[in-house]
Formats: C-alpha cells, sequence, structure tokens
C-alpha cells in the first residue's frame, strides 16, 4: 500500500484512494503529493491489474474490499474521511459511499460499506455498474466528480447517473480530456490526447482536486 503522511501541519483527515484497472497508486502521484501537503494521510492500496473489457464481478468487489482494508491500517478512528478514486477505484469508492453495483448477471454484487466516508471525488468513475434499481439511493457522502470530455472508457455521460443519488452532486468535465489523461504518469506506450498540453491540465486537475477535498 502506498502511504503518503501528512504535511508538517499535522492530519486535517485521511484520503482513501482507489487507482484504476491498472492498480498502481503511484501513477497518481501528483494528486496524493498534493492531498498530503494538504493535510490529508493518504492511503492508496495497490491492486491487481485487470483488463476492463473482462473484468469479473469479484475482481471489482476485491477493489472496494482493498479501499476499506487500507482505511483500516490507517487506524486514525478520530479523523474523517474523503473516499476518492480514478475508474475502477471511483467505484470502490463509490461503493463504501452506499452505492449498490449491479453486475454482469443484473444482480446486486455484495460491496462492503464504510460509513466515516463524509465525501466522494471520483475521477472519470466506473458507473454502468450502478444501473439496476435503487442502486444509488442510499448514498451518504456528497460527490464531486471529475470526467473528461474525450473520454471513452468512462464516458462524460455517464455521470449523469450520479444526480440520482440523494446527495449534493457537482460534476466537472474537462474539454479535451480522455480516460488516461487523468493519471500522472500514463502507462510506458501509452500518449495523451492529441492537442492535449498535459502539464498544463495536471496543475488545474491537482487545484481542482485538492479543493473538492477541503470543500464543505
Amino acid at each position: 500500500m502506498l502511504v503518503v503522511a501528512a504535511g508538517s501541519g499535522g492530519a486535517r483527515g485521511i484520503l482513501l484512494f482507489g487507482p484504476g484497472a491498472g492498480g498502481d497508486p503511484a501513477r497518481y502521484q501528483r494528486l496524493l503529493t498534493a492531498a498530503s501537503e494538504a493535510g490529508f494521510t493518504v492511503a492508496a492500496p495497490e491492486h491487481e491489474r485487470f483488463d476492463g473489457r473482462a473484468v469479473t464481478d469479484e475482481q471489482m468487489r476485491d477493489r472496494a474490499v482493498g479501499l476499506k482494508a487500507a482505511l483500516a491500517e490507517v487506524d486514525r478512528g478520530d479523523l474523517p474521511v474523503v473516499a476518492a478514486g480514478h475508474s475502477a477505484g471511483g467505484w470502490a469508492a463509490l461503493c463504501l459511499a452506499g452505492a449498490q453495483p449491479w453486475g454482469r448477471d443484473r444482480r446486486p454484487v455484495e460491496v462492503p460499506v464504510e460509513p466515516r466516508i463524509s465525501r466522494l471525488v471520483l475521477v472519470a468513475p466506473t458507473l454502468e455498474w450502478f444501473r439496476g434499481p435503487g442502486a444509488l439511493d442510499e448514498v451518504t457522502a456528497d460527490v464531486v466528480a471529475m470526467v473528461g470530455a474525450e473520454d471513452r472508457v468512462t464516458p462524460p455521460e455517464n455521470a449523469d447517473l450520479l444526480r440520482g443519488a440523494p446527495v449534493r452532486t457537482d460534476v466537472r468535465t474537462y474539454q479535451g480530456v480522455g480516460h488516461l489523461d487523468f493519471l500522472s504518469s500514463p502507462p510506458p506506450g501509452v500518449g495523451t490526447t492529441p492537442g492535449l498540453d498535459h502539464e498544463a491540465f495536471l496543475d488545474r486537475l491537482t487545484t481542482d482536486f485538492v479543493a473538492a477535498l477541503t470543500a464543505g
């Protein structure tokens, strides 16, 4: 597990962060370091890499289980918790806040819940699993969703599903941004979206991410 300690001013909360299908939290270093500097103790578990096109219900469920276990390892029950994540990690964070995913067989997938979560920051989240009846009825934390207008993996229009949750929802769409542009360092051989100034975008994303963590 990647753990980044809070800055010298002391911890103001815990950021529980789930990576995408690649499973490597180190690829989100800019976001996690900025959260630490803003006063959050960051817990970001590493996961098995999987192919998002062939992922199983159990593989997805393991992401939520691993995220909850990471929070237990931090062992700071006195601190508020913000859950965040990219793609499948966003899926896991949403599950912990009370969402009920529906699996490939159109049956509910059993996932853990974490009542300590006070806010969600979802980055290009995987949301197709929440189209079932009442899937978002029990969500208990306000949501900020950050999506890319050029995302073909988790299309930006899917974020409209979040408006069905009984919480405050803020969806922010970034023009010219694709699914993997949210990573600080994309996987080898993977380029950023043509025409995108990736460094400038990461600067903006980092600022918005920290603002979302500390809002409220």
